[in-house]
């Protein structure tokens, strides 16, 4: 199959030269050409009249569960869900059995990902075997190919041990991705407030992830070094957050969709679907992570796509696992975004594409000329309701089956190579 296209009449929108325009885009040999640049004999083409012709998606929170749990995700089938969704790239979580702290387990994801079809990075944990104490081989996981550190899924307590993962990730170009949770405050089913008082259940106060948004800021300032914070869900984080960049400390947030899309309400019905952590906020937490989008506060929007099977989540509320799967519903969930005129499409991509490149350090996010050939290709317009049919994943919980979207990706392309296409264009 060519690797070589001519895509036009698209709207083309590339945040890393600010350009958005309806135009023509030439991939030579899995390559973003530059103008003038000669045609390959057997180049194709793609109508994108429209559509937006993008940044291939960049997702910097993903699990992927393999190795030790594959009969919820895989690596193979949580990048079809990938490719599915827009991404062209993922970042996934150390957090597998075994956790991946060392060389051998990088290695065997970037093994298996030779298969994949989008680009898989590694995300290295933090301390050995996640249990907080003492700090992983960061060397021997750069080496072997993480991208990034975190112990997600579990907050680092050891407040010194966070202190010297930011030190010594800084020397090896490591992005320390953290967990914020105050593990003693946030022993509790959904977020403490009115909803769960009336469900009975036992809450998790916002506080619980700002006291540690506050600490990890603080050593970020201290020691000059740089964090990630995850998943941001509530208005205090935010504040501590903005607060900090105004200071110039090097610090950048995601957040997920559920977080400006669904508030606690949703879990009134028991529905374990609804259930992830931090939990769905109120709503005022909503509404502030939505500014927060819009005014530069947060960074990117993340998945954290957390497969699980019914197993897990047909059971009781406050024994189900946390999370939802992500990576087929982002991109639309975020398209409603700009639908409403919080965010401009230019905004909307440097979001999802170029920031969490950024961030990573990765060589994506961007379609100048000499970039790889990771596109997405969207219909910002193409109504549809969400179904089954529409998950790639192993597992479907998700609360968003049956919802209506704007709109989808229709095509993913990977080094030139159509790895996803809805439709014919």
């Amino acid at each position: 199959m060519s690797n070589s296209w001519i895509i036009e009449n698209g709207r083309i929108i590339d945040p890393a030269s600010g350009r958005d325009e309806t135009g023509t885009l030439v991939v030579t040999n899995g390559y973003i050409a530059a103008a003038g640049e000669p045609v390959p004999a057997n180049t194709s083409r793609i109508d994108a009249r429209g559509s937006w012709v993008v940044p291939g998606l960049i997702d910097m929170h993903t699990h992927l569960r393999e190795p030790g749990e594959e009969y919820k995700e895989d690596i193979l089938s949580g990048a079809r869900a990938a490719a599915a969704g827009g991404f062209t790239g993922i970042a996934c979580m150390p957090n597998t059995i075994p956790v991946n702290d060392c060389a051998a387990v990088t290695q065997f994801i970037l093994e298996r990902a030779r298969q994949a079809a989008v680009r898989i990075y590694p995300v290295g944990a933090i301390s050995r075997g996640s249990q907080g104490e003492l700090l992983a081989d960061l060397g021997e996981l750069k080496n072997a190919g993480a991208i990034a550190v975190s112990d997600d899924g579990r907050p680092l307590v050891n407040s010194q041990l966070m202190r010297r993962a930011l030190e010594y990730a800084a020397d090896f170009d490591l992005t320390v991705i953290s967990h914020c949770e105050d593990i003693f405050l946030g022993k509790g089913a959904m977020h403490e407030g009115p909803v769960s008082t009336r469900l009975g259940l036992r809450g998790i106060p916002p506080a619980a992830e700002a006291v540690m948004v506050y600490r990890d800021i603080a050593l970020a300032e201290w020691t000059g070094k740089a964090v990630h914070i995850a998943h941001v869900s509530c208005a205090q984080s935010l504040a501590l957050i903005r607060a900090a960049k105004e200071r110039g400390v090097q610090v950048s947030a995601e957040t997920a969709p559920h977080y400006f899309t669904l508030t606690d309400e949703a879990a009134t019905t028991y529905d374990t679907r609804a259930k992830m952590n931090p939990p769905l906020r109120s709503e005022s937490d909503r509404q502030a992570v939505r500014q927060a989008l819009a005014d530069g506060t947060i960074d990117a929007i993340a998945t954290d796509h957390a497969p699980h099977s019914c197993l897990e989540k047909e059971c009781e509320f406050e024994l189900a696992a946390n999370g939802i799967i992500g990576l087929e519903s982002a991109l639309p969930l975020s398209l409603a975004l700009v639908a409403d005129g919080l965010l401009s499409p230019l905004r909307l991509v440097e979001l999802m594409a170029l920031n969490p490149a950024k961030i990573l350090g990765l060589p994506a996010g961007t379609l100048q000329p000499g970039s790889a050939a990771d596109i997405a290709i969207i219909r910002p317009d193409q109504p549809f309701i969400f179904s089954e049919a529409d998950i790639c994943s192993k597992s479907r919980n998700t609360p968003f089956l049956g919802c209506e979207f704007p709109g989808r990706a229709v095509l993913t392309m990977v080094g030139g190579d159509i790895r996803f296409q809805k439709e014919l264009l």
